[in-house]
């Protein structure tokens, strides 16, 4: 396992969701419920207590 995929390891979504979640978040001063609708316009059903966890 590299140390990239030890990062992500358990994680629910794969990593380059968590990413790019990760990256909106602070790039454009986004809040969690920002981003769940966001990844919600993408077909990718999550809520804000997983964006903040």
């Amino acid at each position: 396992m590299s140390k990239a995929d030890s990062l992500y390891y358990r994680h629910r979504f794969p990593p380059e969701i968590i990413s790019h979640c990760v990256w909106s978040y602070f790039r454009f001063n986004l809040g969690y419920r920002d981003v769940e609708e966001m990844m919600a316009m993408r077909c990718i059903t999550l809520t804000c207590e997983t964006v903040r966890a």
